[in-house]
C-alpha cells in the first residue's frame, strides 16, 4: 500500500477548519430568537454557584492536609507527624461542626461552643508536637484536671448566656495556645536550623494574632470582621501545612547527616584498628606497607634524608620466660610510650613484631646514628624505665634511604643486621 502523501493531511486540516467557520457564521449573525435559544444553553451550560460556608471549607482542606501528614507518618513513623495528625483532625472537627446548619438554636449554640473547645485542643495539639520532636512529651493527668472543666463550660455556657459567653475566651485561649506552639516551633528553629519549623512557627504566630485580633475587634460570631479573619487563618494554616511537610523531609535529611556521620566515625575507628597495634598503640607493618610508597615518592620530590632506626628489646625473651607474658607485655607498653614521646610528630612508629620496632625518621644516616644513641642514653636514664626488670635496654639499628630506592625491606634488613652489631657491641 503506497503512503498518504504529505500534502493530502494539509488539506484535510484546511477543510475541516473551513466547514468549523462555516458553521460558526450563521450563530455570529443570528436573531434574537437564536440568541435566546444559545443563551439558555449556556446556562445549563455554565455551573450554578455555589455559597460555600467558609468553616466547611476550612473542615474540607483540613482533611486533606490530615491526609497527606498521613501519607507522611506511613512512610516515617514519629511521634511529632502523628501529633500534626490529630492536631488538624481535630481543626476538621471544630471547622466542619461551626460550618453546618442545625433546626434548633440550642443546638446551634451547643455545636458552637464545642467548635470552639476543639479549636483550642487543636492549638495545644500542635503545643504537644513541637515537644515531641526531639522526645516523648510528658502528659500527665493535670492537663485532664484543665481541659474536662474548661469543655464543660464552652459546651454548657453557651446554652442559657448565647455563644457570646465562649466567643472571645475561645479565641483568646486558641491565640494562646497558637502563640505557644509558635514560640515552641522557632525554638526548634534555633536548636536544628530547619526552614519548616520557621515556616509553622511563624505561621502559627500569625495565626494566634488573628485569633487575639478577633476577640478584641469583633463583637459576634456572625459579624462581617469574623469571615475575613476566618479567610485568614485558613490560608496561614495551609502555609503551615507546606511548612510542616518542608520539615518532615528536613527531618529525613538531618537524621542522614547524623547517620553518614556516626559511620564516618565507625569508619575511623575501625580504620585505626586496623592500622594499630592494640598492645603498644603504634602503627603495625600494614599501615607501614600503605603508605612507605607515598613516604619514599615525597622526601624523594622535596629531597628530603629519610633514615630507617630499627629498635630491639635487651633481654625481652628472658623477662618473659622468667616473669611471665604479663610482664613482658608492660615492658612493651612502656618502650612504646617512650619511642612515641621521644619521636618527632612527623615521624612515624612502626611494632615491627615481636619486641621489635621500626622508626622511619626524616634525617640523614650520621643524624639518625646520632638520634639512636641519645634514644638509648634517654631510655637507659628515664625514671619511668627503671621499675622494669634489669638489664631491659634498647638497641638500635640505622639505614639511610639512598634516592631513587624502590625496594625498602632491603634497607630494613640493613638496619636490623646494624641493630645486631649495636647488641653486641653493648654486651
Amino acid at each position: 500500500m503506497d503512503r498518504v502523501p504529505g500534502y493530502a493531511w494539509l488539506m484535510v486540516l484546511a477543510a475541516v477548519v473551513v466547514v468549523t467557520v462555516a458553521s460558526a457564521v450563521p450563530f455570529a449573525s443570528a436573531p434574537e430568537g437564536v440568541a435566546q435559544v444559545v443563551g439558555a444553553v449556556r446556562t445549563r451550560i455554565a455551573p450554578q454557584p455555589i455559597d460555600l460556608n467558609p468553616h466547611t471549607l476550612g473542615g474540607a482542606g483540613a482533611l486533606v492536609v490530615t491526609g497527606l501528614l498521613l501519607l507522611l507518618f506511613v512512610y516515617r513513623r514519629r511521634l511529632y507527624i502523628l501529633f500534626w495528625v490529630s492536631g488538624w483532625v481535630i481543626l476538621a472537627a471544630s471547622m466542619l461542626i461551626a460550618g453546618r446548619a442545625y433546626t434548633s438554636e440550642l443546638a446551634s449554640y451547643l455545636a458552637y461552643g464545642v467548635s470552639q473547645f476543639l479549636g483550642i485542643l487543636s492549638a495545644l495539639t500542635l503545643v504537644l508536637s513541637a515537644d515531641a520532636y526531639p522526645s516523648k512529651p510528658r502528659v500527665g493527668r493535670t492537663y485532664a484536671y484543665v481541659l474536662v472543666p474548661l469543655f464543660l463550660w464552652f459546651a454548657l455556657a453557651p446554652l442559657p448566656l448565647g455563644p457570646a459567653a465562649v466567643f472571645a475566651p475561645g479565641h483568646v485561649l486558641m491565640g494562646g495556645a497558637a502563640a505557644t506552639a509558635g514560640a515552641a516551633f522557632l525554638v526548634l528553629l534555633r536548636q536544628t536550623r530547619m526552614l519548616g519549623a520557621a515556616v509553622v512557627g511563624v505561621s502559627l504566630v500569625l495565626i494566634a494574632g488573628s485569633h487575639v485580633w478577633t476577640a478584641l475587634r469583633v463583637p459576634a460570631p456572625d459579624a462581617a470582621g469574623a469571615t475575613s479573619a476566618l479567610l485568614f487563618r485558613l490560608v496561614t494554616y495551609l502555609i503551615a501545612a507546606l511548612g510542616m511537610q518542608l520539615m518532615t523531609f528536613e527531618d529525613m535529611t538531618l537524621e542522614l547527616r547524623r547517620t553518614n556521620r556516626r559511620l564516618e566515625i565507625a569508619q575511623g575507628k575501625l580504620r585505626r584498628m586496623v592500622i594499630t597495634d592494640p598492645l603498644t598503640g603504634c602503627r603495625n607493618r600494614r599501615f607501614f606497607d600503605e603508605i612507605i610508597g607515598r613516604e619514599l615518592q615525597r622526601h624523594h620530590r622535596h629531597e628530603i634524608p629519610l633514615s630507617l632506626l630499627f629498635v630491639d628489646i635487651d633481654r625481652f625473651k628472658a623477662v618473659n620466660d622468667i616473669l611471665g607474658h604479663e610482664v613482658g607485655d608492660q615492658v612493651l607498653r612502656q618502650v612504646a610510650t617512650f619511642l612515641l614521646s621521644n619521636i618527632r610528630e612527623a615521624d612515624y612508629v612502626f611494632r615491627w613484631g615481636g619486641d621489635e620496632f621500626l622508626v622511619l625518621i626524616s634525617c640523614a644516616e650520621d643524624e639518625a646514628r646520632r638520634r639512636a644513641a641519645a634514644l638509648q642514653r634517654a631510655f637507659a636514664e628515664s625514671p619511668e624505665t627503671r621499675s622494669l626488670p634489669a638489664g631491659v635496654g634498647l638497641s638500635i639499628g640505622c639505614a639511610e634511604v639512598d634516592p631513587g630506592t624502590s625496594d625498602v625491606m632491603a634497607l630494613v634488613k640493613a638496619a636490623d643486621e646494624r641493630m645486631y652489631e649495636n647488641k653486641r657491641a653493648l654486651r
